[in-house]
């Protein structure tokens, strides 16, 4: 097969965010919040857990810890059993403190509004910034790349890189800007629901013309031999 341009796998992600969005019109973040200190604090949460579990976790975290002063004032040993099923709570629990003791003593307490200013808070990396300004704060600074993401971007055949940095590099090549924020949920939402990592539902995909199918086992029937005459 002839090499695909740069600009072919454009036209073809911008087909594929359609026939994407035709099939999940509601995609959205699965965390739940209602503000974006919620957010911030789920999505520390969310490393390594599901949504499902995170959300379940938060609904009591959330009714006991209003603000980021009271996230910073926690007694560690508290907040780490309350926090425990979500996995890896010591860890959490260190970014969370960190993370809110820098929010209160920096920016009044409130969640900042850029790339710069968030990452350098404790326990927030890249991805957990485009979580929080592109859903808090409809900012699209770039492309959450979790392992949803990075397996279908692979099997989709947008990206042949194996670092999340990279993958979000490429893809915010292919993907536009004001799309960068849905991209992510579209992709999350195919992947928990179509795209499956062992047996991916290929006859029913909603974009199946538009995907090789990269790193796919095909099953084929194997003909039993016929009976020696």
């Amino acid at each position: 097969m002839p090499r695909e341009t740069l600009e072919a796998k454009a036209a073809r992600t911008r087909k594929i965010i359609s026939g994407l969005k035709r099939a999940y019109p509601d995609a959205h973040c699965e965390l739940n919040y209602s503000n974006p200190l919620e957010l911030l604090i789920a999505t520390i949460l969310s490393a390594q857990c599901t949504d499902k579990r995170v959300n379940i976790v938060t609904a009591d975290l959330f009714k006991k810890y209003r603000t980021a002063k009271d996230y910073a004032d926690a007694r560690p040993e508290i907040l780490e059993q309350e926090i425990k099923t979500t996995g890896f709570f010591r860890n959490k629990t260190k970014s969370i403190k960190t993370c809110c003791q820098a929010l209160v003593e920096l920016h009044s307490g409130e969640v900042p509004r850029s790339m710069d200013q968030l990452i350098t808070l404790g326990g927030v990396g890249r991805k957990t910034a485009n979580v929080v300004l592109g859903n808090a704060f409809n900012i699209n600074t770039g492309i959450v790349v979790d392992t949803h993401v990075a397996r279908l971007s692979q099997r989709l055949g947008l990206t042949k890189e194996r670092a999340p940095e990279k993958f979000e590099q490429d893809l915010i090549q292919l993907v536009p800007q004001k799309e960068w924020t849905l991209f992510s949920h579209l992709l999350i939402w195919h992947g928990r629901r179509r795209c499956f990592a062992r047996n991916p539902d290929c006859p029913h995909c909603e974009i199946r013309q538009l995907c090789p199918r990269l790193g796919v086992i095909v099953k084929e029937r194997i003909k039993a031999p016929e009976a020696v005459r």
